[in-house]
Parts: structure tokens; C-alpha cells; sequence
């Protein structure tokens, strides 16, 4: 199946561009030009990869940005025509995977495109003990049966279950799964632990991934 590749860009002679040499690679396009839709149709739509323009109508790109990495991992690559370092490294700290500065050529948006796919790619899917995890999909299943995670269960079982045996503090799994900084209760982690717990359990009564460390916080093991 063809990677679908959301294009969010205003100037629609580039958007015509990108479109024709990303289907000449092998890609599926969608194109938005206005800055307020796009949150909403990547969580709607799921696609592979969003190529995102820094200025835009309604909304700005970084924004967009930092809204999409409360609930999704898709990897971003930021287009931009502002070229001063700390545009740069604001976008990438937000969550973006790479960047791209106007004017450029095409080809090279398709090389950038493959690339952070390519990489992406070696890190969509966990697995350990019957546990499988699709990033690609937020997808958890155990011993075949699908969990139906939300995306912020999916994020925190997947984080803690890449470093088994590693303890984390609520402060930290806090940070890795609210990138936007809200203010939130530290219980808000126990909650959803306990939600997790209680969907493995009835995938698999005998089995039990996440465990309390008392004083401590939280840790994975797959035995």
C-alpha cells in the first residue's frame, strides 16, 4: 500500500510540484492550505508523513506542530523560507523530524521525505512477549487480541516498554507524554496506568507488562 503524504502549503503552484514528484515516487498526496484544518484531518486520516509549511493561513506551522505531538508520532517535516537558526531549532525541538528551507528542489523534498520514513521505520514496531506495537497505526495488540488503546495509553506503554527494567517517575513519563507542557496532576499517569493495566489484563489475565516501584514510579518487563 502506497504511503500517503499530507502536503500543508499555501502557494498551490508548489503544492502541484511536490504532488507530481511524489507520485512519481511512489507516493499518495493530500493537500491543505489552511493552517486550522490540519490538526483535525491527521487525526481523522493517519497518514505516513505530513510535510508542513511554517507560514500559513489561519494558523501557523509550528503551532500545528506542536498540537499534532499530543497525539501522534507522524513524523513532520518543516518547510520554511524563515532560514535563521533559531526558527530552525524551534521547529525540530517542538517535534518536527527534519526541515527543509525554501527555495528548494523538488527532488530533495523527495530525498528528505524517504529518509525520515526510512528511519521511522526501524522504530514503528515493538514487541516483546506477545505484545506488538504499531506506531505506523497506534496499534497494540496482545497474544493476536487488540488492546484499543487511546493514543496517550499507546505512548506511554510504548515508551516504557522500549527500556525494559528501567524505572521512570510520573514527572517523567509526564514529559515524554504531554510534548505541549500542560499542567496535569501526576495522578493523571496513575490513571492511566491503572486503564492499561485493566485492557492487558483482559487481553491476557496472566500477564502484567507494567509494575508500581514503590517511592519510585513505574516500570516495564515483559517476564
Amino acid at each position: 500500500m502506497a504511503k500517503n503524504i499530507l502536503i500543508v502549503e499555501d502557494e498551490l503552484k508548489l503544492v502541484d510540484v511536490l504532488k507530481d514528484y511524489l507520485y512519481l515516487a511512489g507516493f499518495e498526496t493530500t493537500s491543505l492550505s489552511n493552517g486550522t484544518e490540519v490538526a483535525l484531518w491527521v487525526k481523522d486520516n493517519g497518514p505516513s508523513l505530513v510535510l508542513l509549511d511554517l507560514m500559513l493561513p489561519g494558523r501557523d506551522g509550528i503551532d500545528i506542530c506542536k498540537e499534532i505531538r499530543t497525539f501522534s508520532n507522524v513524523p513532520i517535516i518543516m518547510m520554511t523560507a524563515r532560514i535563521d537558526e533559531v526558527d530552525r531549532l524551534l521547529g525540530l525541538e517542538l517535534g518536527a523530524d527534519d526541515y527543509i528551507c525554501k527555495p528548494f528542489s523538488p527532488r530533495e523534498v523527495v530525498a528528505r521525505v524517504k529518509a525520515v520514513l526510512r528511519r521511522m521505520g526501524d522504530e514503528q514496531t515493538t514487541q516483546a512477549a506477545g505484545l506488538m506495537l504499531d506506531e505506523s497505526r497506534y496499534r497494540a495488540t496482545l497474544a493476536e487480541h487488540e488492546l484499543c488503546l487511546t493514543a496517550v495509553e499507546f505512548k506511554l506503554l510504548q515508551f516504557l516498554a522500549a527500556k525494559p527494567g528501567r524505572i521512570y517517575s510520573r514527572q517523567q513519563l509526564m514529559e515524554q507524554i504531554y510534548l505541549d507542557r500542560r499542567v496535569v496532576s501526576s495522578r493523571t499517569i496513575d490513571s492511566h496506568i491503572k486503564k492499561l493495566r485493566k485492557k492487558i489484563a483482559g487481553a491476557n489475565p496472566d500477564t502484567e507488562f507494567i509494575h508500581s516501584v514503590y517511592g519510585a514510579g513505574y516500570k516495564f518487563e515483559a517476564a
